[in-house]
């Protein structure tokens, strides 16, 4: 089978985090960097990434906290500064080679809203997590991406820098996968046996529209 689509996680795929891992530590009351060690070392354990909340506020409830940050005036947000270098011209080489966009992650209505201002006419779809009612790894969330996708499973290349919340699950789906090397779980997770399920392993976009071409010619 050919890849006919490409479906992009948010978080470190295109969007980078650190500007917000900064702002939860101020949110918190604590150093930033003391902060974002707390965030690798709970990463590292192959724990979930909310625990590292819990060591400086014990019973902390992130979607709570998000809509206080909200009513306070200072909501989790990211705009044109905060999205990787690589994104725009990697789509634009992309769209020009015929494939299918969407972007599809764990996000907020929030979010959704923000992405689809920043990408109106970029790409072809935008889904959340919380549009779907499904988050990531729940097969749920990759069936609806392969529902709402015009492609087969085995078309579809899901890129993300995760192997539990992205590479695994879009696998075990029936999807081929990019993992790019970037953000805490791209870097730590890096050298993990399991990094070779994943169809590609890349550093930037901009490798993907090469990479596609030459998957696809190898099959036709």
């Amino acid at each position: 089978m050919t890849i006919r689509a490409v479906v992009f996680d948010v978080g470190e795929c295109l969007v980078d985090e650190t500007r917000e891992y900064g702002s939860w530590a101020d949110w918190l009351g604590v150093p930033r960097h003391t902060f974002v060690a707390q965030l690798g070392a709970v990463i590292a354990q192959g724990r979930d990434y909310r625990e590292a909340f819990q060591v400086f506020r014990p019973g902390f409830d992130l979607y709570a906290e998000r809509e206080r940050r909200a009513e306070a005036g200072r909501p989790e947000t990211f705009g044109e500064g905060d999205l990787y270098a690589d994104v725009r011209p990697a789509f634009v080489e992309l769209r020009a080679a015929g494939l299918h966009l969407t972007i599809a992650g764990n996000q907020t209505v929030r979010a959704g809203g923000i992405l689809r201002e920043l990408f109106t006419g970029d790409v072809d779809l935008i889904g959340t997590s919380d549009d779907w009612g499904a988050s990531k790894p729940d097969p749920g969330f990759f069936r609806k991406v392969a529902e709402v996708v015009p492609a087969a499973p085995g078309e579809i290349l899901y890129v993300g820098d995760r192997l539990d919340n992205d590479v695994r699950p879009a696998r075990a789906a029936g999807m081929r996968t990019a993992l790019i090397r970037r953000g805490p779980w791209g870097w730590i997770q890096q050298h993990d046996p399991a990094t070779a399920q994943a169809t590609f392993r890349i550093d930037s976009l901009l490798e993907l529209p090469e990479l596609i071409a030459k998957a696809n010619a190898e099959v036709s």
